[in-house]
């Protein structure tokens, strides 16, 4: 029984989103089970064989300053959530709620794995292919030293062989340009590190690889800093967005273009499912010593149960001990970085 602690009060929607997606989730996995976290008035309502509540007093807000989630919050829904997996008692916890405040109470409490000086935000960005190439960091990590983006990409390598079940799943690092002599000194450093680790063994390593290939579907993970990382997820979300808007448009303009588009149908929802963001939702918190994810703010019950889902399938095939087998195989390269 694989267990999850989520944290129903975070995210713009709260429990109208997240309750319900605890109820589909546990409906499509008989052999789970969910600790649900949040406010007595909010929660107490919820039932399910397999869930049992666990109350807070206090909510980080999405503008809570970190100083105020992590020392004054001390019994947030998202605190109590994380301790659980601290304790034992689950094997993964999932938010909405605050990225930066997620990541600081991850960290606090579960602390970093040997190796490790930064933990990152790994998510999935929809590709040409009908899949999604996993980019870290996506913002937890502004400024990065190559050392660092070695160790994303040891820890992307991990995820990735859960989640499409390949054992070596290839690595990009994000570029301006394919050539070795690209980029910057932290980059240049970079790619000496990832063709060292390749030729130990640690990484299949591709190479470097420019920002239209997280759309192609040309590796499996590109590594970057946090900083670039979230604005490629920024932009995919925008341009997610904008097919969106323009489907709805041309249904709702003249005659033709609603014949036009009547037409096309089945190709437009095509289109529109390949780039919906919520089949991929849930970005895994790597390098911490417990199971940490994070869900889009905004998501939809079918955005937040994917993001369960994608929690329970890293338990259930035992992310945190792959990542840790493949830390401890790179370590002679995994150099202490400055933080």
């Amino acid at each position: 029984m694989i267990t999850i602690a989520v944290d129903c009060m975070g995210g713009d929607h709260g429990p109208e989103v997240t309750l319900p997606a605890c109820r589909q989730f546990l409906d499509a996995h008989p052999d789970a089970a969910l600790i649900v976290v949040g406010l007595p008035e909010s929660i107490s309502s919820f039932s399910h064989p397999r869930a049992r509540l666990v109350m807070a007093s206090e909510v980080v807000t999405m503008d809570d300053p970190l100083e105020i989630a992590l020392r004054r919050k001390k019994d947030s829904s998202m605190r109590v959530a994380i301790q659980q997996v601290k304790d034992g008692t689950a094997q993964a916890a999932v938010s909405a709620g605050n990225t930066g405040a997620l990541m600081a109470i991850s960290r606090y409490l579960l602390k970093t794995l040997d190796g490790i000086e930064r933990p990152a935000i790994a998510g999935q960005i929809p590709n040409a292919t009908g899949g999604a190439t996993t980019v870290l960091d996506l913002g937890a990590n502004v400024d990065c030293s190559a050392e660092h983006l070695l160790q994303f990409a040891v820890m992307g390598s991990a995820l990735v062989s859960v989640l499409k079940e390949v054992e070596t799943p290839s690595v990009g690092l994000l570029n301006i340009g394919e050539e070795v002599i690209k980029g910057n000194e932290v980059i240049k450093r970079a790619g000496e590190l990832l063709r060292s680790a390749a030729k130990l063994g640690d990484l299949n390593f591709y190479g470097n690889v420019e920002g239209n290939d997280i759309f192609k579907g040309t590796v499996d993970i590109i590594v970057c800093d946090g900083f670039v990382g979230n604005v490629a997820l920024k932009t995919s979300e925008g341009l997610a967005a904008m097919i969106g808007n323009f489907l709805k448009a041309e249904f709702s303009r003249n005659l033709f273009t609603k014949l036009a588009a009547a037409v096309s149908f089945s190709v437009l929802r095509a289109l529109k499912n390949r780039v919906d963001h919520r089949r991929y939702n849930g970005a895994a918190l790597l390098g911490l010593r417990g199971l940490v994810f994070k869900s889009h703010g905004s998501a939809d019950v079918l955005a937040f149960t994917n993001a369960l889902a994608r929690a329970y399938d890293s338990a259930s095939h035992h992310l945190l001990e792959r990542v840790q087998a493949r830390i401890a195989h790179a370590a002679p390269l995994l150099v202490s970085a400055p933080n």
